[in-house]
């Protein structure tokens, strides 16, 4: 639950850009102020650089502010939109996750935070919310009633087991921090992970961007495309955090992609930056002058543990 009481959900993962997806990456990304109000024909004008119809960006729009990711203000008779203030907070937030992922190696101790629960077999209901809630919060089934993670926060697992779980008769929970006997071995903890599906993903997204760092780096890539470019591969690398575990070097195969595919992905969005930000703001003006007055976009900063750079507005 977010600030005020309102539930911000951000759009659910799906294998291609969505329009509610391509639209929070959009803004996300060039407007950082809940004071920038724009109408929807921006918005429209936006997505049909995407080639979205205005249908599907007026109910992106609407579906965004169901979630309460926008907001709505009255201008007479044409409602402006704008980012909600906790969704403007929460992008910074995410925008740092997404810029830093895989730039600094996760502290590890060895330990693994394990969840083990027992339900009466008539509770299959509860069991259906369990194991989604157990797999929103980065845990993996290694066995039927036992799941694990390698983050080294109980609080918010814990809190969920209780919320999910509390009164419910016959339901019993442990929350446990262990140890692998063998953690390398074939009944290890990696064994609970598709790391060769991930590892195609990671040599798919390279090899899918290639040909565009390559149009990079000899700057052949223009704003309309750059505009296009940045925001489909935030909206790609975006996904990796949110399915990747991280673990540990020595449960990884060698080789590991990772590394390269974020080198690929920070040369090409530091470099496509400020084309997108003057394609943005010429696709926007027509419809809503005050948008060289606000919009920016975001930059990685040296060291990712540092929070991204904000281009001047």
């Amino acid at each position: 639950m977010e600030p005020h009481g309102v539930d911000v959900a951000a759009p659910r993962l799906q294998r291609g850009p969505s329009p509610q997806h391509l639209l929070t990456t959009v803004l996300g990304e060039h407007l950082d102020s809940a004071d920038a109000a724009l109408p929807s024909a921006t918005v429209v004008a936006v997505l049909r650089e995407f080639g979205i119809s205005a249908a599907s960006a007026r109910a992106a729009l609407s579906r965004l502010v169901r979630r309460g990711l926008i907001g709505v203000r009255a201008n007479g008779r044409t409602p402006l939109y704008h980012v909600a203030p906790q969704a403007v907070a929460r992008h910074r937030e995410t925008m740092h996750r997404f810029l830093a992922f895989g730039g600094v190696p996760r502290a590890w101790d060895g330990q693994w935070l394990t969840v083990s629960f027992s339900l009466p077999e008539s509770l299959q209901p509860q069991r259906h919310a369990l194991r989604k809630a157990l797999g929103s919060l980065g845990f993996v089934r290694l066995y039927d009633s036992v799941w694990i993670s390698p983050g080294d926060d109980p609080v918010p697992v814990r809190d969920r087991l209780t919320q999910l779980l509390g009164g419910v008769p016959g339901a019993r929970w442990s929350v446990m921090r262990t140890r692998f006997e063998d953690e390398a071995g074939p009944g290890g903890p990696a064994a609970a992970y598709d790391l060769d599906a991930l590892e195609r993903a990671y040599r798919d997204f390279v090899e899918r961007h290639e040909p565009l760092l390559r149009d990079v780096r000899a700057r052949r890539v223009g704003p309309a495309r750059a505009l296009v470019a940045r925001a489909t591969l935030m909206d790609g690398w975006r996904r990796f955090a949110a399915v990747d575990p991280e673990l540990p070097p020595h449960l990884l195969p060698s080789g590991w992609p990772r590394e390269q595919a974020r080198a690929t992905f920070l040369e090409a969005h530091t470099a496509l930056g400020p084309l997108a930000h003057e394609r943005l703001v010429d696709v926007m003006s027509p419809t809503w002058p005050d948008a060289p007055r606000w919009v920016t976009h975001y930059v990685a900063a040296d060291d990712p543990r540092d929070p991204p750079r904000r281009a001047s507005r």
